[in-house]
């Protein structure tokens, strides 16, 4: 899949991911204080969206290792949102309602080539692999050959 159709699908994943947290957002809001609900929204969304993200954007399979590092992909995201929505509501005096969808328009491009970068290494051939006077990996996969969808996550791929 070209870059441009991953670009395409990340968006659409955006979308729905965005949708999810805001609604997540907003239903918190009831009860929270808008930072709290904010950060509650975003985590719960994030796993749904490492879902999307690996069956759908980039068409590989997950794994805990991906798992695990996914929210280092979303922590520039979190960081731009957050005082994205912050500056919005507390120094721009915009509503608490609307400012997470603004400050979200700013995070997309940086989280896409973070999460491409994640979700698309070439995992190891084994724990030991690849060290010096060790033998060869296996040749990484191209994004043309995504990985077998086994349809869950592995305790091996840690």
């Amino acid at each position: 899949m070209t870059v441009r159709g991953q670009l395409f699908r990340f968006a659409l994943v955006g979308a729905v991911n965005t949708g999810t947290y805001y609604g997540l957002y907003l239903l918190l809001l009831l009860r929270l204080p808008y930072v709290a609900a904010h950060v509650a929204a975003f985590a719960l969304s994030m796993v749904g969206s490492f879902f999307l993200t690996s069956y759908f954007t980039y068409r590989t399979r997950p794994t805990w290792r991906k798992f695990l590092l996914f929210p280092l992909t979303n922590a520039a995201n979190f960081v731009i949102t957050t005082a994205g929505v912050y500056l919005l509501v507390d120094v721009l005096e915009f509503g608490s309602r609307y400012a997470p969808l603004i400050a979200a328009a700013a995070a997309i491009p940086v989280t896409f080539v973070l999460s491409r970068t994640i979700m698309l290494r070439p995992e190891k051939a084994g724990r030991d692999a690849g060290g010096p006077g060790q033998a060869a990996q296996a040749p990484a996969r191209t994004e043309a050959e995504p990985e077998p969808d086994t349809g869950a996550i592995s305790v091996r791929s840690l």
